[in-house]
Protein backbone atom coordinates (compact mmCIF):
# COMPACT_ATOMS: atom_id res chain seq x y z
CA UNK A 1 0.00 0.00 0.00
CA UNK A 2 1.10 3.58 -0.66
CA UNK A 3 -0.39 6.97 0.17
CA UNK A 4 -2.99 8.25 -2.30
CA UNK A 5 -1.61 11.12 -4.43
CA UNK A 6 -3.27 14.36 -3.29
CA UNK A 7 -1.19 17.09 -4.98
CA UNK A 8 1.73 17.21 -7.43
CA UNK A 9 4.76 16.81 -5.16
CA UNK A 10 7.59 19.30 -4.72
CA UNK A 11 10.80 17.26 -4.71
CA UNK A 12 11.73 18.27 -1.16
CA UNK A 13 11.37 16.28 2.07
CA UNK A 14 11.21 18.58 5.12
CA UNK A 15 12.29 16.79 8.30
CA UNK A 16 12.64 19.74 10.67
CA UNK A 17 11.07 23.18 10.98
CA UNK A 18 11.29 26.30 13.11
CA UNK A 19 9.55 29.62 12.56
CA UNK A 20 9.47 30.21 8.82
CA UNK A 21 12.36 27.83 8.13
CA UNK A 22 12.32 24.22 6.91
CA UNK A 23 15.26 21.81 6.66
CA UNK A 24 15.39 18.78 4.37
CA UNK A 25 17.10 15.40 4.90
CA UNK A 26 20.46 16.78 3.76
CA UNK A 27 20.30 19.84 6.03
CA UNK A 28 19.40 22.31 3.28
CA UNK A 29 17.46 25.31 4.59
CA UNK A 30 14.22 26.58 2.99
CA UNK A 31 12.15 29.70 3.58
CA UNK A 32 8.44 28.88 3.99
CA UNK A 33 6.23 31.63 2.55
CA UNK A 34 3.23 29.34 2.09
CA UNK A 35 2.77 27.79 5.53
CA UNK A 36 1.29 24.56 4.19
CA UNK A 37 -1.83 26.27 2.71
CA UNK A 38 -1.98 29.10 5.33
CA UNK A 39 -1.98 26.64 8.24
CA UNK A 40 1.22 27.72 9.99
CA UNK A 41 0.09 30.94 11.63
CA UNK A 42 2.52 31.35 14.55
CA UNK A 43 5.54 29.66 12.95
CA UNK A 44 6.64 26.03 12.90
CA UNK A 45 7.26 24.39 16.31
CA UNK A 46 6.76 27.62 18.25
CA UNK A 47 8.02 26.84 21.78
CA UNK A 48 4.81 27.98 23.50
CA UNK A 49 2.78 25.83 21.09
CA UNK A 50 4.98 22.80 21.78
CA UNK A 51 4.82 23.36 25.56
CA UNK A 52 1.02 23.74 25.57
CA UNK A 53 0.43 20.52 23.62
CA UNK A 54 3.09 18.56 25.54
CA UNK A 55 1.65 19.63 28.88
CA UNK A 56 -1.87 18.64 27.80
CA UNK A 57 -0.62 15.32 26.43
CA UNK A 58 0.90 14.51 29.81
CA UNK A 59 -2.52 14.93 31.47
CA UNK A 60 -5.33 13.88 29.12
CA UNK A 61 -5.18 13.90 25.32
CA UNK A 62 -8.75 13.02 24.44
CA UNK A 63 -12.23 12.35 25.63
CA UNK A 64 -15.44 12.91 23.70
CA UNK A 65 -17.91 15.76 24.13
CA UNK A 66 -19.99 13.55 26.45
CA UNK A 67 -18.03 14.92 29.45
CA UNK A 68 -17.06 18.39 30.69
CA UNK A 69 -13.92 19.70 28.97
CA UNK A 70 -12.70 22.79 30.86
CA UNK A 71 -10.03 23.66 28.29
CA UNK A 72 -12.77 23.79 25.65
CA UNK A 73 -14.58 26.40 27.73
CA UNK A 74 -11.34 28.35 28.19
CA UNK A 75 -10.58 28.25 24.48
CA UNK A 76 -14.09 29.33 23.47
CA UNK A 77 -14.00 32.32 25.81
CA UNK A 78 -10.56 33.40 24.60
CA UNK A 79 -11.57 33.07 20.95
CA UNK A 80 -14.78 35.01 21.51
CA UNK A 81 -12.97 37.89 23.19
CA UNK A 82 -10.09 38.10 20.72
CA UNK A 83 -12.30 37.79 17.64
CA UNK A 84 -14.83 40.39 18.78
CA UNK A 85 -17.67 37.83 18.89
CA UNK A 86 -17.98 37.00 22.62
CA UNK A 87 -21.76 36.53 22.42
CA UNK A 88 -21.61 33.89 19.65
CA UNK A 89 -21.59 30.13 20.30
CA UNK A 90 -18.71 28.00 19.03
CA UNK A 91 -19.10 24.56 17.43
CA UNK A 92 -15.71 22.86 17.21
CA UNK A 93 -14.84 20.34 14.51
CA UNK A 94 -11.70 19.21 12.66
CA UNK A 95 -11.31 21.10 9.36
CA UNK A 96 -12.51 23.96 7.20
CA UNK A 97 -14.60 21.70 5.00
CA UNK A 98 -16.31 20.28 8.09
CA UNK A 99 -16.93 23.79 9.43
CA UNK A 100 -18.55 24.84 6.15
CA UNK A 101 -20.65 21.65 5.99
CA UNK A 102 -22.07 22.40 9.43
CA UNK A 103 -22.66 26.07 8.64
CA UNK A 104 -24.74 25.09 5.60
CA UNK A 105 -26.68 22.61 7.73
CA UNK A 106 -27.38 25.24 10.40
CA UNK A 107 -28.58 27.78 7.83
CA UNK A 108 -30.88 25.21 6.24
CA UNK A 109 -32.27 24.03 9.60
CA UNK A 110 -32.87 27.60 10.76
CA UNK A 111 -34.66 28.77 7.61
CA UNK A 112 -36.31 25.56 6.41
CA UNK A 113 -34.93 26.35 2.95
CA UNK A 114 -32.75 24.20 0.70
CA UNK A 115 -30.63 26.24 -1.73
CA UNK A 116 -27.55 28.45 -1.46
CA UNK A 117 -25.87 31.31 -3.27
CA UNK A 118 -22.10 31.20 -3.68
CA UNK A 119 -19.63 32.90 -6.06
CA UNK A 120 -17.54 32.22 -9.11
CA UNK A 121 -14.02 31.24 -8.13
CA UNK A 122 -15.17 30.07 -4.68
CA UNK A 123 -13.43 27.28 -2.79
CA UNK A 124 -15.14 25.94 0.34
CA UNK A 125 -13.83 22.37 0.59
CA UNK A 126 -13.89 18.90 -0.96
CA UNK A 127 -16.40 16.98 1.18
CA UNK A 128 -19.81 16.08 -0.17
CA UNK A 129 -21.84 19.20 0.65
CA UNK A 130 -19.26 21.94 0.28
CA UNK A 131 -17.71 20.61 -2.91
CA UNK A 132 -21.08 21.42 -4.51
CA UNK A 133 -20.58 25.10 -3.59
CA UNK A 134 -16.97 25.10 -4.79
CA UNK A 135 -16.43 26.50 -8.28
CA UNK A 136 -14.28 23.70 -9.70
CA UNK A 137 -16.20 21.12 -11.78
CA UNK A 138 -13.16 18.82 -11.87
CA UNK A 139 -13.55 17.94 -8.18
CA UNK A 140 -17.36 17.63 -8.17
CA UNK A 141 -18.39 13.98 -8.64
CA UNK A 142 -21.84 13.18 -10.07
CA UNK A 143 -22.92 12.21 -6.55
CA UNK A 144 -21.90 15.66 -5.25
CA UNK A 145 -23.57 17.82 -7.89
CA UNK A 146 -26.28 20.08 -6.53
CA UNK A 147 -28.75 21.83 -8.77
CA UNK A 148 -29.83 24.09 -5.89
CA UNK A 149 -26.53 25.97 -5.73
CA UNK A 150 -26.29 29.28 -7.61
CA UNK A 151 -22.89 30.71 -8.62
CA UNK A 152 -22.88 34.50 -9.04
CA UNK A 153 -20.22 37.07 -9.89
CA UNK A 154 -18.91 39.47 -7.25
CA UNK A 155 -21.02 42.62 -7.41
CA UNK A 156 -24.15 41.01 -8.79
CA UNK A 157 -26.67 42.06 -6.13
CA UNK A 158 -29.49 42.09 -8.68
CA UNK A 159 -29.25 38.36 -9.37
CA UNK A 160 -28.84 37.64 -5.67
CA UNK A 161 -32.08 39.46 -4.87
CA UNK A 162 -33.90 37.78 -7.73
CA UNK A 163 -32.97 34.36 -6.32
CA UNK A 164 -33.74 35.32 -2.72
CA UNK A 165 -37.15 36.66 -3.71
CA UNK A 166 -38.18 33.14 -4.80
CA UNK A 167 -38.05 32.10 -1.14
CA UNK A 168 -35.89 28.95 -1.30
CA UNK A 169 -32.42 30.36 -0.54
CA UNK A 170 -31.26 29.34 2.93
CA UNK A 171 -28.11 31.41 2.80
CA UNK A 172 -25.26 33.09 1.02
CA UNK A 173 -21.70 31.87 1.60
CA UNK A 174 -18.73 34.05 0.71
CA UNK A 175 -15.03 33.96 1.57
CA UNK A 176 -13.59 36.87 3.51
CA UNK A 177 -11.02 36.92 0.70
CA UNK A 178 -11.05 34.28 -2.03
CA UNK A 179 -7.80 32.38 -1.61
CA UNK A 180 -7.60 29.61 -4.22
CA UNK A 181 -8.94 32.03 -6.83
CA UNK A 182 -5.82 34.16 -6.52
CA UNK A 183 -6.59 36.36 -3.48
CA UNK A 184 -9.68 38.23 -4.66
CA UNK A 185 -10.99 40.80 -2.16
CA UNK A 186 -14.77 41.40 -2.31
CA UNK A 187 -15.95 45.01 -2.35
CA UNK A 188 -17.23 46.20 1.05
CA UNK A 189 -20.42 47.71 -0.37
CA UNK A 190 -21.21 44.43 -2.13
CA UNK A 191 -20.81 42.33 1.03
CA UNK A 192 -22.92 44.79 3.03
CA UNK A 193 -25.51 44.58 0.25
CA UNK A 194 -25.59 40.80 0.60
CA UNK A 195 -26.04 41.15 4.36
CA UNK A 196 -28.98 43.49 3.80
CA UNK A 197 -30.59 41.09 1.34
CA UNK A 198 -30.20 38.19 3.78
CA UNK A 199 -31.95 40.20 6.47
CA UNK A 200 -34.72 41.25 4.07
CA UNK A 201 -35.45 37.72 2.83
CA UNK A 202 -34.76 35.74 6.04
CA UNK A 203 -31.62 34.02 4.73
CA UNK A 204 -28.33 33.51 6.55
CA UNK A 205 -24.99 35.13 5.67
CA UNK A 206 -22.03 32.76 6.07
CA UNK A 207 -18.48 34.17 6.06
CA UNK A 208 -15.88 31.55 5.20
CA UNK A 209 -12.75 32.76 7.03
CA UNK A 210 -10.95 29.42 6.85
CA UNK A 211 -7.98 30.87 4.95
CA UNK A 212 -8.44 34.61 5.47
CA UNK A 213 -9.09 34.58 9.23
CA UNK A 214 -7.01 34.32 12.38
CA UNK A 215 -5.12 37.60 12.04
CA UNK A 216 -3.76 36.96 8.56
CA UNK A 217 -5.05 40.25 7.11
CA UNK A 218 -4.12 42.41 10.11
CA UNK A 219 -7.54 42.04 11.72
CA UNK A 220 -8.85 38.89 13.31
CA UNK A 221 -11.18 38.23 10.39
CA UNK A 222 -10.88 39.67 6.88
CA UNK A 223 -14.55 40.73 6.92
CA UNK A 224 -13.79 43.01 9.89
CA UNK A 225 -12.29 45.48 7.44
CA UNK A 226 -15.94 46.11 6.51
CA UNK A 227 -17.52 48.46 9.04
CA UNK A 228 -20.78 47.26 10.57
CA UNK A 229 -20.80 43.70 9.19
CA UNK A 230 -21.97 40.94 11.59
CA UNK A 231 -22.43 37.60 9.77
CA UNK A 232 -24.83 34.93 11.00
CA UNK A 233 -22.17 32.22 10.77
CA UNK A 234 -18.37 32.39 10.52
CA UNK A 235 -16.27 29.36 9.62
CA UNK A 236 -12.66 28.92 10.71
CA UNK A 237 -9.80 26.38 10.51
CA UNK A 238 -6.27 26.36 8.97
CA UNK A 239 -4.25 28.85 11.09
CA UNK A 240 -6.49 28.06 14.05
CA UNK A 241 -4.34 25.09 15.13
CA UNK A 242 -0.92 25.87 13.58
CA UNK A 243 -0.84 22.36 12.11
CA UNK A 244 -3.05 20.54 14.60
CA UNK A 245 -6.39 19.66 12.95
CA UNK A 246 -9.12 21.95 14.28
CA UNK A 247 -12.01 23.88 12.77
CA UNK A 248 -15.06 25.69 14.00
CA UNK A 249 -18.26 27.62 13.37
CA UNK A 250 -19.07 30.85 15.20
CA UNK A 251 -22.85 30.88 15.56
CA UNK A 252 -25.02 33.97 16.08
CA UNK A 253 -27.03 33.78 19.34
CA UNK A 254 -30.31 33.94 17.38
CA UNK A 255 -29.79 30.30 16.38
CA UNK A 256 -31.65 27.85 18.58
CA UNK A 257 -29.34 25.05 19.74
CA UNK A 258 -30.62 21.56 20.47
CA UNK A 259 -28.87 18.30 21.28
CA UNK A 260 -28.23 16.20 18.21
CA UNK A 261 -28.46 19.08 15.73
CA UNK A 262 -24.66 19.03 15.34
CA UNK A 263 -22.26 16.37 16.51
CA UNK A 264 -18.60 15.38 16.38
CA UNK A 265 -16.34 12.73 17.87
CA UNK A 266 -12.96 14.46 17.70
CA UNK A 267 -14.02 18.12 17.51
CA UNK A 268 -13.01 20.23 20.51
CA UNK A 269 -10.86 17.52 22.08
CA UNK A 270 -8.30 18.38 24.75
CA UNK A 271 -5.25 18.45 22.47
CA UNK A 272 -7.03 20.49 19.78
CA UNK A 273 -8.09 23.09 22.34
CA UNK A 274 -4.58 23.24 23.78
CA UNK A 275 -3.24 23.91 20.29
CA UNK A 276 -5.95 26.52 19.68
CA UNK A 277 -5.23 28.31 22.95
CA UNK A 278 -1.50 28.38 22.21
CA UNK A 279 -2.14 30.01 18.84
CA UNK A 280 -4.39 32.70 20.33
CA UNK A 281 -1.92 33.42 23.13
CA UNK A 282 1.00 33.82 20.74
CA UNK A 283 -1.01 36.00 18.32
CA UNK A 284 -1.94 38.26 21.23
CA UNK A 285 1.36 38.31 23.13
CA UNK A 286 3.59 38.76 20.07
CA UNK A 287 1.24 41.25 18.36
CA UNK A 288 1.13 39.11 15.21
CA UNK A 289 -1.88 40.86 13.66
CA UNK A 290 0.08 44.11 13.77
CA UNK A 291 3.10 42.35 12.29
CA UNK A 292 0.99 40.82 9.50
CA UNK A 293 -0.32 44.24 8.51
CA UNK A 294 3.06 45.96 8.71
CA UNK A 295 5.00 43.30 6.81
CA UNK A 296 2.21 42.84 4.27
CA UNK A 297 2.05 46.56 3.47
CA UNK A 298 5.82 46.67 3.06
CA UNK A 299 6.12 43.70 0.71
CA UNK A 300 3.18 44.78 -1.45
CA UNK A 301 4.84 48.17 -1.89
CA UNK A 302 8.10 46.47 -2.89
CA UNK A 303 6.34 44.11 -5.29
CA UNK A 304 4.73 47.07 -7.04
CA UNK A 305 8.22 48.22 -8.09
CA UNK A 306 8.97 45.00 -10.02
CA UNK A 307 8.30 45.48 -13.73
CA UNK A 308 7.17 41.89 -14.38
CA UNK A 309 4.52 42.08 -11.64
CA UNK A 310 1.26 43.08 -13.32
CA UNK A 311 -1.05 43.10 -10.28
CA UNK A 312 -0.93 42.66 -6.49
CA UNK A 313 -3.97 41.86 -4.38
CA UNK A 314 -4.67 41.12 -0.75
CA UNK A 315 -4.37 42.36 2.78
CA UNK A 316 -1.73 41.73 5.39
CA UNK A 317 0.02 38.42 4.75
CA UNK A 318 -2.55 37.05 2.29
CA UNK A 319 -1.14 38.19 -1.04
CA UNK A 320 -1.74 37.33 -4.68
CA UNK A 321 0.96 38.31 -7.20
CA UNK A 322 0.18 38.30 -10.92
CA UNK A 323 3.14 38.01 -13.28
CA UNK A 324 3.50 38.75 -16.97
CA UNK A 325 4.27 35.05 -17.49
CA UNK A 326 3.29 31.62 -16.15
CA UNK A 327 4.00 31.35 -12.44
CA UNK A 328 4.80 27.61 -12.36
CA UNK A 329 8.36 27.85 -13.70
CA UNK A 330 9.02 30.88 -11.48
CA UNK A 331 7.84 29.03 -8.38
CA UNK A 332 9.96 26.04 -9.36
CA UNK A 333 13.07 28.24 -9.69
CA UNK A 334 12.33 29.84 -6.32
CA UNK A 335 12.27 26.39 -4.69
CA UNK A 336 15.22 24.78 -6.45
CA UNK A 337 17.57 27.73 -6.90
CA UNK A 338 16.74 29.92 -3.88
CA UNK A 339 14.97 27.39 -1.59
CA UNK A 340 11.81 29.43 -1.10
CA UNK A 341 8.32 27.90 -0.89
CA UNK A 342 5.42 29.86 -2.39
CA UNK A 343 1.88 28.89 -3.37
CA UNK A 344 -0.05 28.51 -6.60
CA UNK A 345 -3.57 29.71 -7.43
CA UNK A 346 -6.30 29.06 -9.99
CA UNK A 347 -4.79 31.63 -12.35
CA UNK A 348 -1.74 30.22 -14.13
CA UNK A 349 0.17 33.53 -13.76
CA UNK A 350 -0.47 33.93 -10.02
CA UNK A 351 1.79 33.30 -7.02
CA UNK A 352 0.19 33.17 -3.58
CA UNK A 353 1.98 34.17 -0.36
CA UNK A 354 0.61 32.88 2.96
CA UNK A 355 3.62 32.93 5.30
CA UNK A 356 3.59 32.53 9.08
CA UNK A 357 2.41 35.73 10.78
CA UNK A 358 5.78 35.80 12.56
CA UNK A 359 7.63 36.51 9.29
CA UNK A 360 10.24 39.27 9.51
CA UNK A 361 11.66 41.88 7.16
CA UNK A 362 14.86 39.91 6.52
CA UNK A 363 12.93 36.95 5.11
CA UNK A 364 10.75 39.17 2.92
CA UNK A 365 13.78 41.06 1.59
CA UNK A 366 15.26 37.69 0.62
CA UNK A 367 12.08 36.81 -1.26
CA UNK A 368 11.99 40.13 -3.14
CA UNK A 369 15.64 39.78 -4.18
CA UNK A 370 15.15 36.14 -5.20
CA UNK A 371 11.98 36.85 -7.20
CA UNK A 372 13.71 39.66 -9.07
CA UNK A 373 16.66 37.38 -9.82
CA UNK A 374 14.39 34.63 -11.18
CA UNK A 375 12.42 37.06 -13.35
CA UNK A 376 15.59 38.62 -14.75
CA UNK A 377 17.09 35.18 -15.38
CA UNK A 378 14.01 34.13 -17.34
CA UNK A 379 14.18 37.33 -19.39
CA UNK A 380 17.87 36.90 -20.27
Amino acid sequence: MKPFDVYPLIDVTPVKALGATLWDEEGNEYLDLYGGHAVISIGHTHPHFVDRITSQLNNIAFYSNSVKIPIQQEFSKKLGNMSGYPEYDLFLCNSGAEANENALKLASFATGKDSFITFKGAFHGRTSGVVAITDNPKIVAPFNSHHKVHFLSFGDLESAEELLRKGQVAGIIIEGIQGVNGVQVPDAAFVLGLAGLCEKYQAKLILDEVQSGYGRTGRFFAHQWIEGLRPDLITIAKGMGNGFPIGGVLIHPDFKASYGLLGTTFGGNHLACAAGLAVLEVIENEKLMENALHQGNWIMEELSKIESVTDIRGRGLMIGIDLDREAGPVRSELVHKFRIFTGSAAGKNTIRLLPPLTIDAKALHLFIDSLQAVLELKEA
